[in-house]
């Protein structure tokens, strides 16, 4: 009996033991359920936890509308430097709106500019200083597009230097004009007396002077481009005997010809800084463009009714394209216009024009 009784406590004791465990698992903490994130793909139908942003849409700014713009330029070496620039302003890509006007003669574009119908336009450099003068500072300089165009040309090969001018007759046009202010300079510069040591004779066309070349022997003249390039092609005897740019600055110190400059309207460019200065950015890259793409720069020379292509080929290299600005602007073209200013007041408006002339971006 004692026997069963014992049994009977350790059966009991051994349930008591069982139920116990059994409390003490389930009070154990149940296993944490991970978070519940928003799923996102990668696009490949990879679930990612990352969450996803809100849209945002950056501001743009809106962009500046075109400006129109008329410019223009003499038909000569002064629109080489702008071709590149008029086959851009074509194909719409330029940064405003710019219509081009190819003159024949600066009469023809003038009172246009002062009024400001053209606000922009590449005119010789005295002519400049002229309308600076004549509009009362309603003109301003923008930049130098183009040095010396003169060249002295002869069909033998007696010079070589200013000095060998001396007892020559020398042909030439522009008399009353800067060729002749040109040409007098150079020549004292060289100690040559223009009235005394040398025969000028001036003719009214080009075309008068390449004729005396083609029926003279050891005749010299004195003639721009291209109508230097067209006496070339046309008589197998002439050659460039000096570059008057060249011979300038070896005898001028500091200074040199100056032959086309870029100008605008002085109210324009007053209430148009922006649109000027993109001009200006973008008139540099073309002249760069004419100088360094002959062959296709003188396509778009024809092709904009400037020169013929045969002969703005030959002829842009001696044509001094360049875009001179600021300070250096200033100190050439000033140079210049004083030595025109010595010989007759009125070929630069009567009185050297004033600081404001020059433009500084």
């Amino acid at each position: 009996m004692k026997k069963k009784m014992a049994l009977l406590l350790t059966a009991m004791m051994l349930v008591t033991a069982f139920a116990g465990c059994g409390k003490k698992e389930s009070q154990a903490e149940p296993t944490k359920t991970p978070e519940v994130t928003k799923e996102v793909t990668d696009g490949k139908d990879n679930p990612t936890t990352e969450p996803t942003a809100e849209p945002t849409t950056e501001p743009t700014e809106t962009p500046k509308e075109k400006v129109d713009v008329a410019i223009a330029a003499l038909k000569g070496p002064t629109a080489l430097g702008m071709l590149k620039l008029m086959e851009d302003a074509e194909a719409g890509t330029t940064a405003n709106n710019y219509k081009f006007t190819v003159a024949g003669a600066a009469d023809e574009i003038t009172a246009s500019i002062i009024k400001g119908d053209i606000p922009i336009a590449a005119v010789p450099c005295n002519l400049a200083s002229v309308l600076y003068n004549k509009s009362k500072g309603g003109v301003t300089m923008l930049g130098i597009n183009t040095l010396g165009v003169l060249y002295i040309v002869e069909t033998g090969d007696g010079v070589h230097s200013v000095a060998d001018l001396k007892g020559k007759t020398i042909y030439s046009t522009g008399k009353g004009t800067t060729p002749e202010y040109t040409l007098n300079r150079l020549l004292k510069s060289a100690g040559i007396d223009p009235e005394k040591d040398v025969t000028i004779e001036y003719k009214s066309e080009a075309t008068e002077v390449a004729a005396i070349l083609s029926q003279t022997e050891n005749a010299v003249a004195m003639l721009p481009q291209p109508y230097v390039t067209t006496v070339l092609n046309s008589n197998e005897k002439a050659r460039i005997a000096l570059d008057i740019t060249k011979e300038w600055e070896a005898l001028n110190e500091g200074s040199t010809v100056v032959t086309g400059v870029v100008v605008a309207n002085t109210k324009f460019l007053t209430e148009n800084p922006d649109v000027v200065n993109a001009f200006m950015e973008e008139y540099a890259a073309s002249a760069a463009y004419t100088v360094e793409n002959v062959e296709a720069a003188a396509a778009l020379s024809e092709k904009f009714g400037i020169f013929k292509a045969a002969i703005a080929q030959k002829a842009i290299p001696y044509c001094n394209i360049v875009l001179i600005e600021g300070d250096e602007m200033k100190t050439k073209a000033n140079a210049y216009l004083q030595v025109l200013f010595e010989q007759n007041p009125a070929a630069v408006g009567g009185a050297m024009p004033e600081e404001s002339f020059y433009y500084k971006r």
